[in-house]
């Protein structure tokens, strides 16, 4: 089916391919891709550093990530308009690996993570967002949004706290027991931004609003410094040691260079100690890596569908996260995905293809190169106030809120468990309880849904009445293995006093092994009561199934007919 190949094929560069080759790629195409880009490149800057930072590593390699993934995402992916970099869903997964194998860990779990998406678009798996329930989805998106606005507390406040404890409420517990010597002048920056982040909107000006924020944020530190307030800042945060030996304050000017991710500073600087079972620890984490990559971009790819109008190639587009979720690690970037609100913002900008996202790429590094120096300026508080703003934009509470007073109770108790157990646990604990409660609601709501009838009396179905101690009976659903023995065993009931038991089965689908059980078990009860029974009008699964199991037609017991008008013709003649 053309339409539906999108679903199922699968090129490396698709996106640039469909995009400047197979359509007229221009002059005035590329300029729009070129403003796009610069815009795309101003944005992510910052929101690359502070999702670092985030992620328990240096601002620079949030930079690294935004560059190197960036780049090769884009010229290798399926999407148009994605942009693709550190993203705050990440946030949870990656900074428990930083602080137990440090950055050499957690390069190596994004390398096994892109090795694990780019099987997956090999296996033609892009469908995969169509099997998340949305209660699932927004159940650990706005769990990971909690968590990473109770991370920013710390920065926000201008806390005098190390280390976090590992679980959720201890955070909670230490951080409320802090509050007390909280740093007036870091929460004066912060309160700053985050204020002028949430007003910008009103003003209705192109600029996105978290750059005059950080703007206002570096002023006020600055005022405040002269007064000998000082406020924490990536400059006195942190610092780097490059390969000749000079050292500095804040971010390296210079390019990533390349390095065997496993021989990275593990936890405190020191070499991590690799073995088999340090990276059997990482096999989980490096799986939910990719599992949470493989849904985030092809989520942001069908918003991005929904915008446009046009289709992305859903397993080049896991391909292309996979090549550069695998190139990024050997630079020091971080784990990437596509976001959805660079994305969106990519088209709003103009962008007409991948290009837009290759020259995003370009930029950061750019100005990596040319203001490394200007971005050590930045508070740490506007850093923690602009990953506040990001954390309940990603909570989507609008949509929770209409889920809440809109869906079935089912939906909202999967909705409230996810994000239960992101929050109190982890995602990987939250993804698979959340989808595996969902899909037995939805088996218990599919089976409620397959019934029996008596429809002897149906003047409609049966023109003429049936003879003495024979009924006709219809199921209505599919007989499954959570259906099947309710209805057999309510259909020997009803029919415990007949001589004769009619079956219409034009209404059943789907006969699983357990339904083919329950009917087996069936056709020797009624064997069993010398009831004779006629099954009629099979549809092609149900029939194929009881072929293949070797029902055939017993003289007096058993037989089969293939429409319900000839099934009552035989049951007359009897």
């Amino acid at each position: 089916m053309p339409h539906r190949a999108h679903l199922f094929s699968l090129r490396i560069c698709n996106a640039l391919r469909e995009s400047c080759f197979a359509e007229s790629y221009s002059t005035q195409r590329f300029s729009k891709d070129v403003i796009a880009g610069i815009t795309l490149g101003i944005i992510a800057i910052p929101l690359a550093m502070a999702l670092a930072i985030a992620s328990g590593v240096a601002p620079q390699y949030g930079l690294y990530s935004a560059m190197v993934a960036g780049f090769f995402i884009a010229l290798t992916g399926g999407s148009r308009y994605s942009i693709s970099g550190p993203t705050a869903a990440f946030v949870v997964i990656l900074y428990p690996i930083t602080q137990q194998f440090g950055l050499s860990g957690l390069l190596v779990a994004t390398l096994m993570a892109g090795l694990i998406m780019v099987a997956l678009a090999l296996a033609r798996l892009g469908r995969l967002i169509e099997y998340i329930p949305e209660p699932v989805t927004l159940g650990f998106t706005s769990g990971i949004a909690i968590v990473i606005a109770t991370l920013q507390i710390r920065d926000f406040f201008g806390l005098d706290l190390d280390v976090l404890p590992e679980s959720w409420l201890a955070k909670v517990e230490t951080l409320l027991l802090s509050l007390p010597q909280l740093d007036p002048a870091s929460l004066l920056v912060g309160a700053s931004t985050l204020g002028l982040m949430i007003l910008w909107p009103r003003l209705r000006l192109p600029v996105p609003g978290h750059l005059p924020a950080l703007v206002l944020g570096v002023a006020l530190s600055l005022l405040l410094g002269a007064f000998g307030f000082e406020v924490d800042t990536i400059g006195t945060r942190f610092s780097y040691l490059l390969a000749d030996g000079t050292s500095g304050q804040g971010i390296p000017p210079v390019l990533p260079s390349f390095e065997w991710p496993w021989l990275r500073p593990g936890p405190a600087g020191a070499p991590l100690e690799w073995s088999f079972d340090v990276i059997r620890t990482l096999l989980p984490a490096a799986f939910t890596i990719a599992m949470l990559g493989a849904i985030e971009s092809l989520l942001c790819a069908v918003v991005l569908d929904g915008m446009t109008g046009r289709r992305h190639n859903a397993n080049s587009e896991l391909l292309g996260q996979g090549i550069g979720n695998l190139i990024a690690p050997f630079f020091g970037g971080i784990t990437a995905t596509a976001a959805i609100a660079r994305s969106a913002a990519n088209y709003r900008a103009g962008a007409q293809s991948p290009v837009a996202a290759m020259i995003h790429a370009l930029v950061v590094m750019a100005t990596l190169l040319a203001f490394a120096p200007l971005l050590s300026w930045l508070p740490m508080a506007s850093m923690a106030a602009m990953l506040l703003m990001v954390a309940w934009n990603m909570s989507e509470a609008h949509k929770v809120v209409a889920l809440i007073r809109k869906a079935p109770m089912g939906d909202i108790l999967v909705l409230a468990v996810c994000l239960s157990l992101t929050v109190l646990f982890d995602m990987v604990i939250a993804i698979g309880t959340g989808i595996v409660l969902a899909s037995l609601l939805f088996v218990r709501d599919l089976a409620a849904m397959t019934k029996v009838s008596e429809i002897s009396g149906n003047r409609r179905l049966v023109p003429e009445p049936l003879p003495q101690n024979w009924s006709l009976y219809k199921i209505n659903g599919p007989l499954f293995f959570a259906a099947a023995d309710r209805v057999f065993s309510e259909l020997e009931l009803l029919s415990r006093y007949n001589r004769g038991v009619l079956l219409y089965l034009d209404g059943v689908p789907m006969l699983d092994a357990g339904g083919l059980a329950a009917l087996e078990k069936f056709i020797a009860s009624c064997h069993s009561s010398n009831i004779e029974l006629l099954i009629a009008d099979l549809q092609f699964q149900p029939l194929k199934a009881l072929a293949r199991a070797g029902i055939r037609p017993i003289e007096g017991q058993l037989s089969f007919s293939p429409t319900l008008v000839e099934a009552l013709e035989l049951v007359r003649n009897k």
